[in-house]
C-alpha cells in the first residue's frame, strides 16, 4: 500500500483534515502525508503520499505548480483572502485599464522578492505568524525570493481579475493578489484559488474524497516514475 493520491481538494477543508479523512481509510500503521498545503478555501491538486511515497515529499514540493486565481480589486482583507472581512478602498477608486493590468502583472514574473502574508504558517521567533496575527500582535515577515514562471490574464471585468499563474515552491498567490493591488493603486485580495497542476499531476485527473470512500484507496494510488517534469511553458495552454 504505497503511492500518490491526486486529490481534488474541496473548499472548506484544511489539508491536514483531508489527510485525516483518508488516513481512516487506510490499514492501521500505514503512513500518510501531503506534499504542499492548500488553504481551506482553495480547491484542486493536493498530493497525498501513502507508505514509502512519503519519502518523496521534498521532491514533489519542488515540482512546478499552476494555479487559477480570482483577484478582487478595489478592496483588501487582513488575511489577503476571503477568510476575513473586506475593507473597501477609499473612494474614488481609479479603475485600471486592461493594458495597465497586463503591464502590472508582468512585474511579478521571474525571480522576485515576495513578503508572505501575515496570516501564514511562517514562523516568527518559534511561533506561527497566523497565531500572532490572530492575537492582534504585529507581524513582520521579511521578503524572500520565489520564482514565478508566468502569469496569464484569463479575464478582467472590474473589479474581478482572473489569472493563471505558473510558479515554483513557496510562492504565495495571496501575496501576488495583495501586491498587484498595491501596484495598481486599488488594493486587492484573493477571492478564489484552484491549484490545477503540480508537476505531472493535474486537477482534471484528480479523484475526490467521495470516490475514495466508495472505491477504497488502492485504485487511486499512483507510483512515482522518475523525477518531476521540468517546467513547460506550453503546458499552461493545454
Amino acid at each position: 500500500m504505497e503511492g500518490v493520491i491526486n486529490l481534488d481538494k474541496p473548499p472548506g477543508l484544511t489539508s491536514a483534515r483531508a489527510v485525516g479523512v483518508v488516513k481512516r481509510l487506510l490499514p492501521r500503521g500505514i503512513k500518510i502525508g501531503h506534499a504542499g498545503t492548500l488553504d481551506p478555501f482553495a480547491t484542486g491538486v493536493l498530493l497525498l503520499l501513502v507508505g514509502r511515497a512519503t519519502r518523496s515529499c521534498e521532491r514533489l514540493m519542488d515540482a512546478p505548480k499552476q494555479y487559477e486565481a480570482t483577484v478582487k480589486l478595489g478592496a483588501t482583507t487582513a488575511t489577503d483572502d476571503p477568510e476575513s472581512p473586506e475593507t473597501p478602498a477609499p473612494e474614488p477608486v481609479r479603475r485600471p485599464s486592461p493594458a495597465a493590468v497586463s503591464a502590472a502583472v508582468q512585474k511579478f514574473v521571474g525571480d522576485i522578492l515576495q513578503r508572505p502574508p501575515a496570516f501564514s504558517a511562517m514562523k516568527v521567533e518559534g511561533r506561527r505568524a497566523y497565531d500572532l496575527a490572530r492575537g492582534g500582535k504585529p507581524v513582520h515577515l521579511d521578503a524572500r525570493p520565489v520564482r514565478v514562471y508566468g502569469i496569464e490574464v484569463l479575464d478582467y471585468e472590474w473589479p474581478l481579475l482572473r489569472l493563471r499563474i505558473d510558479c515554483g515552491r513557496g510562492t504565495y498567490i495571496r501575496s501576488i493578489a495583495r501586491d498587484l493591488g498595491v501596484a495598481l493603486g486599488t488594493g486587492g485580495y484573493l477571492t478564489r484559488l484552484r491549484r490545477t497542476r503540480v508537476g505531472d499531476f493535474e486537477a482534471a485527473a484528480g479523484t475526490t474524497l467521495e470516490r475514495l470512500r466508495a472505491e477504497g484507496v488502492a485504485p487511486h494510488l499512483q507510483l512515482l516514475q522518475g523525477p518531476p517534469a521540468p517546467y513547460n511553458p506550453s503546458a499552461s495552454d493545454s
